[in-house]
């Protein structure tokens, strides 16, 4: 699994800062998830508050499971000390 195919957003409202985490591949889904309380770092994995997944995804968690998972992996890692802008540059297409 790719864990470049992972976009995390967040977005500031009246009731505090939100968190999402895409999947910009095949299959394209998104989650919404706030940061652990009782994790030692205050962020964690994530604790998911809601999954929104293609009609064609809906019944079939075994599918999509391990993409979940990643995705918390993901949004965990979104936290860390951001990569260096030589490294970035080096990516880029």
């Amino acid at each position: 699994m790719n864990i470049s195919d992972f976009l995390r957003i967040e977005r500031d409202g009246s009731d505090g800062s939100k968190h999402f985490v895409v999947h910009t591949h095949d299959p394209k889904f998104s989650m919404e998830l706030v940061p652990d309380a009782a994790a030692p770092d205050k962020i964690g994995r994530g604790v998911i508050k809601r999954v929104q997944v293609p009609n064609s995804w809906a019944g079939d968690y075994t599918k999509y499971a391990k993409f979940i998972g990643a995705g918390q992996d993901f949004f965990a890692q979104s936290f860390a000390e951001p990569a260096a802008k030589g490294e970035t540059r080096r990516f880029r297409r």
